[in-house]
This record gives C-alpha cells, structure tokens and sequence, in this order.
C-alpha cells in the first residue's frame, strides 16, 4: 500500500537516510540528477541533510512516497523566492527507487505535488529532466507541455553531456 507524506522539518531529518538510499540508487542507475560517480549513500546523505534549512525555511517542500512502511520516492517543490515570480515553482528530484518502479509512484508523486502547489496558490510549474529519459515519458502523459530542449545541458553520472528538455504546467486555467 502507498502513502505519500509532506515531510516536516523534524520527519525530513528523520527520513534523510532513506532519502539517501533513494537519491544513491538513482545516480547508481545513471539517472541525471546533478550528481557525477563517484557518488555513495555518504555523499547523498550530505546532500540532503544539506537541504535541511531550506525544508525548515519553507523553501524546499519534500514529499515521502512510503510502500510497505519504506520510503521507495520522493519529489521537492521550490515555490519561487522572486517578488514577480510567486505564482510559480519549480519540482525537482522527483525519484522512485528502481525496485519500485513501473508501480504508478512517480505519478501519484508529481500529482501530490501539483495538488499542493495549486493550494499554496501556484499556478505554474516548470522542471527539467533528461531528453529521452523515462521521466520524460512520466511528464508528457501527465499533461505537461515541452516546450525546448537543451544540447549538452547536463552530464549524466559518468559525466557524459546530455541533452534537457524543459516543461511547463499550468495547474490553473488563465483569463
């Protein structure tokens, strides 16, 4: 059975091990997520509990998908720090571990997050991912909207440059 959580301040430091484990088999599996090998649990663990004061600050709102009990994803929401920009956001990590795949995480994941945004009163999201990539996929049939890609935007774990695609979503209809 899934659950998925908004993690407060004091269940993010909590579940930073597992959020680890997670951010450590996906850069494993060669996921583009901001990190080149070598990578390990250690220096995943550092990255979130990195992100700690951001959780606090309200900055970065982080999601906990759990099934059976043990965290299997995870998806961040950044609302926009700028003055003309607070009706936006950007989703960012959104990770299913790879055992737990192909098991509609990813989705019920990006639709808490869309769900929310839209109740803290953001209309819009945007994000990057990998061109051709699985998560690609997730997001076109999630009703986001591509709208360019980059050559070479990021590398992949090896280091190797890939090409990004950015995407949109209106989560409210405009005038």
């Amino acid at each position: 059975m899934r659950t998925i959580t908004r993690l407060s301040p004091a269940a993010f430091e909590t579940c930073v091990k597992e959020l680890a484990a997670l951010l450590a088999d996906a850069v494993d599996g060669g996921f583009s997520l901001g990190f080149v090998t070598p990578f390990d649990i250690e220096d995943a663990a550092a990255w979130w509990r990195a992100q700690a004061p951001a959780v606090a600050a309200g900055e970065l709102i982080v999601w906990a998908c759990r099934e059976d009990g043990a965290v299997v994803g995870t998806v961040g929401l950044v609302p926009s720090p700028k003055a003309n920009s607070r009706h936006r956001g950007e989703i960012i990590k959104l990770i299913v571990h790879r055992e737990a795949r192909n098991r509609g995480h990813a989705r019920a994941l990006l639709a808490t997050a869309e769900r929310e945004a839209s109740a803290a009163g953001l209309d819009l999201l945007m994000l990057d991912t990998e061109t051709g990539s699985a998560a690609e996929h997730v997001y076109l049939t999630c009703g986001w909207t591509r709208f360019g890609s980059v050559p070479d935007y990021a590398g992949s774990p090896d280091g190797t440059l890939r090409e990004c695609s950015f995407f949109y979503k209106r989560l409210t209809a405009t005038a």
